[in-house]
């Protein structure tokens, strides 16, 4: 096992005995202990009652956060035409059809958000087994399959966040940076959380939500207290 060293051991000393803390103090204990020599992200790992490989347990949205992730979002739209000058104009960083295809196929992903227009969803659908695993596919669920590309690019660069449960059931998503204030980063997490609340499966049995924990890159994680996240008694939803 490799050796702890001194800033590691010092934050992990800071959060024994810290858990199932309030949102606030969580936000508190992980800026204080985000020391790296950069801005580190700060990230929120949910595990959800669901089991994904059910179709009517799957987790899955979007959320915008009220002040953004902090991160310099690298968009890419398949479009062709006047829809592909828009998403120019709006911001987007890679622009093609069967090009962009053609470069994706060759391996080169060098974008964090994917959208397309509808009609360019036959060559998009080439891509699934390279962008399904990166969590890159578009997908009208979400609004990366849409007509109105320049909107999409504006919301991707704004702060806007996808999540999907993985198949053990957890749901995890960058929520800011150790530099945002304290106040950013609680009104960034409860949004989130309250978006995944609201994204609650018809099948889903028993406790929806089963944990919340904060971390940030090179940190050690603080669990939240399920009631000071949502507001909701876990005994009361588990009881639905």
């Amino acid at each position: 096992m490799a050796k702890l060293g001194k800033r590691m051991k010092a934050a992990r000393e800071a959060m024994q005995g810290k858990s199932n803390v309030t949102v606030d103090e969580a936000v508190a204990l992980i800026k204080g202990n985000a020391k790296a020599k950069f801005d580190e992200t700060v990230e929120i790992a949910m595990n959800l009652g669901v089991d994904p490989r059910h179709a009517d347990q799957m987790v899955r949205g979007v959320v915008s956060l009220p002040n953004g992730t902090g991160k310099d979002v690298r968009v890419a739209v398949f479009a062709r035409g006047p829809k592909a000058d828009e998403a120019k104009e709006a911001g987007a960083d890679i622009v093609g059809a069967e090009d962009l295809m053609e470069t994706v196929q060759s391996g080169k992903i060098d974008f964090d958000r994917c959208i397309a227009t509808p009609d360019m969803m036959p060559i998009v659908g080439r891509l699934g087994k390279v962008l399904g695993p990166r969590n890159l596919m578009p997908n009208p669920k979400v609004g990366t399959v849409t007509m109105d590309v320049a909107q999409a690019v504006k919301d991707a660069k704004g702060g806007q966040v996808q999540f999907k449960a993985e198949k053990n059931g957890v749901v995890h998503a960058g929520v800011g940076k150790a530099s945002f204030d304290e106040a950013k980063l609680r009104e960034n997490v409860m949004a989130f959380v309250d978006a995944v609340s609201k994204a609650k499966p018809a099948g889903a049995k028993g406790s929806y939500m089963q944990k919340i924990a904060l971390t940030s890159t090179m940190g050690p994680s603080v669990t939240i207290a399920i009631d000071s996240a949502t507001g909701n008694d876990p005994a009361a939803e588990a009881a639905e």
